[in-house]
């Protein structure tokens, strides 16, 4: 039995994904023809509240184009320092819109109002980059999977539209938020101008993320979109899978959340283990006493055909997902209890 708790982007389309897959409607969707990319797109802005949607390859080209969109070369964006868009997308801020970035190191890669206020620079100061766009990622990657409290967010979105600046919400793992914290897609619809969101991680399909926004900029984003060679034929077939994975695997996450709380419970009491980080979705992230007790403990782990990450610095990291099966849980909690270094 092997056993990858390395990232939720390991997934496979289930029996199930990929009999409903085969059902697909398609056609040529640059010339929006594709029937299920059109009902995922559909179904989606109606569920977040949002004009429109579009369908995109990745998260990162959904990142990319709403930063595009929202931002002249030299201008400033605001993130986290630990941010996707910042570490994680290749210098793509830089190399495809010329934009620095204001990096602040927020709680766990959640960024605050005061934060904000802090880096955001006076349009009429000509010395300085202008603050165009702020950037917040839910749930944080690098912050093990912790979740913004929407009346923090509220606040960033209205100092935002006080000083005409966009905001753009990296959600490639917006679905595990809402779960954690009882949300409706909604009340983020509300508040930002766009919205990435991805179905290829926690929700296991196989390929694909869903950028929202108003009707105006998701059209100019479907011209970006095609300039970054994102235009796709017959992707109903992948939107398929999206739609299966929206109407049956939202709802479950909920076990992936609490299997990964038992396992940081359980970290907690092994005495090898200096620190884990406070779990609210399905991101396990710990660091041992030693450095030097990482490469021992991963290998440990890979004579029981366990696999984790390493995230640099001294930290690894557990990801609990669709293929993580009971069995394998309660196998991986058992090789930990009896683990000694």
């Amino acid at each position: 039995m092997e056993i990858n708790l390395i990232s939720d982007t390991i997934t496979k389309p289930t029996p199930e994904m990929v009999s409903y897959m085969l059902k697909a409607r398609v056609g040529d969707d640059v010339y929006k023809q594709d029937g299920s990319t059109n009902e995922l797109e559909l179904a989606v802005s109606e569920l977040f509240g949002m004009e429109a949607a579009l369908f995109f390859p990745s998260g990162t080209m959904a990142n990319q184009v709403a930063l595009k969109l929202h931002t002249q070369p030299a201008d400033q964006i605001i993130c986290d320092q630990s941010s996707h868009i910042y570490l994680f997308e290749s210098g793509g801020a830089a190399f495809h819109s010329g934009l620095s970035c204001a990096l602040i190191d927020g709680d766990r890669g959640r960024i605050s109002l005061e934060d904000i206020q802090k880096v955001y620079t006076d349009p009429t100061n000509i010395h300085l980059p202008q603050t165009s766009l702020v950037v917040l990622e839910n749930t944080t990657n690098k912050g093990g999977g912790a979740c913004y409290e929407i009346e923090e967010i509220v606040k960033i979105a209205e100092f935002c539209r006080s000083k005409s600046i966009k905001l753009h919400l990296d959600g490639a793992r917006l679905w595990n938020a809402l779960v954690a914290k009882s949300q409706h897609p909604s009340q983020y619809g509300a508040l930002f101008d766009t919205i990435s969101v991805c179905f290829s991680k926690g929700l296991g399909a196989p390929i694909g993320s869903v950028l929202l926004g108003s009707k105006a900029d998701i059209q100019k984003a479907t011209r970006l979109r095609k300039l970054y060679g994102g235009g796709m034929r017959q992707t109903g077939y992948l939107a398929a899978a999206a739609l299966f994975a929206l109407k049956n695997n939202v709802s479950r996450l909920q076990r992936d959340h609490f299997r990964a709380k038992q396992l940081e419970m359980l970290l907690r009491k092994k005495d090898y283990v200096s620190e884990v980080l406070p779990v609210q979705t399905n991101i396990v992230i710990f660091k041992l006493i030693k450095p030097a007790y990482n490469q021992l403990f991963l290998d440990k782990l890979k004579q029981k055909n366990i696999a984790i990450s390493e995230m640099g610095q001294g930290w690894l990291r557990m990801v609990t997902h669709l293929d993580y099966r009971e069995v394998m849980h309660e196998y991986v909690m058992e090789t930990i209890s009896n683990m000694d270094i």
